[in-house]
């Protein structure tokens, strides 16, 4: 299997509270890591401009980023413009097809905002054009890779989907031993403090990882810190139903025995 992970999401941000203790994990079994935030973030701010915002959150994200070890993609549109349109597709499908990743990581299908579901919608759909090459991609690229992609989905903020119907994790990955460089990729988006105090009342955005890694730890029910995931459908994008996860992270992986779901051949 290749080892290379991309994460596909929607803000700056969003993959250091619900993706990269996982993508931690996977760097230190020997994988090569992406980040990818399709966003700017330019609707981040009370104080800034747009521009200032986006020139701001930019270089926090690329800071973030090489924190985590990961190579970093700029982001192809701006806060609340994240649509399931073609024009963004063949961008995400050029990106997937210039990294080939065996593992995509992404947003639950559903979750308190479109941004986050429409992210997810075009990470599923690209990783499905990896070995497709007459889908053209933005900028052209035929290089595609008939190989086994697994796709992922986080947990959603709140734990919840939109209708406050809660969600339960398909498995729990133990990230209490890298919760700390965790803690200081989203320590890199410092732009954010204010603006999630305004806007979610979220008192220390920081503190807010903690209780989330540790919420999912407890869902768990043997983890102290976590994260939760989903597994997409293998069909149509593996040859075979597998969970690669489990194989890397070995005892660090647990999944759930009470989570509905059904082996498909």
């Amino acid at each position: 299997m290749r080892t290379t992970a991309l994460a596909i999401f929607a803000h700056p941000d969003d993959i250091e509270y619900f993706g990269a203790g996982t993508l931690l994990l996977l760097r230190e079994a020997g994988f090569e890591i992406h980040y990818f935030n399709l966003s700017s973030g330019s609707c981040g701010s009370i104080e800034m401009d747009a521009g200032e915002t986006r020139r701001v959150r930019l270089a926090e994200a690329q800071n973030a980023a090489t924190i985590l070890g990961a190579t970093f993609h700029p982001p192809i549109c701006d806060d609340l413009e994240i649509f399931y349109n073609l024009s963004l597709l063949r961008k995400v499908a050029a990106v997937v097809r210039q990294v080939k990743p065996s593992i995509v990581l992404t947003h639950p299908p559903q979750d308190y905002m479109e941004d986050h579901a429409n992210a997810c919608r075009l990470a599923v759909t690209a990783a499905f054009t990896s070995g497709m090459p007459n889908f053209v991609t933005d900028p052209p690229s035929r290089d595609t890779y008939p190989e086994d992609v697994f796709v992922y989905h986080s947990m959603p903020h709140g734990l919840c989907d939109q209708l406050r119907v809660p969600v339960t994790a398909g498995s729990f990955v133990d990230t209490s031993t890298v919760i700390d460089r965790q803690q200081k990729a989203l320590a890199a988006h410092a732009s954010q403090q204010d603006w999630l105090d305004h806007s979610q009342g979220a008192n220390s955005y920081l503190q807010v990882l903690d209780s989330l890694a540790e919420r999912v730890g407890q869902l768990s029910g043997k983890f102290a810190k976590a994260e939760g995931w989903r597994r997409h459908l293998h069909l149509g994008y593996s040859a075979k139903d597998e969970d690669p996860l489990a194989e890397i992270l070995g005892e660090r992986y647990l999944i759930n025995p009470d989570y509905p779901s059904t082996t498909t051949s």
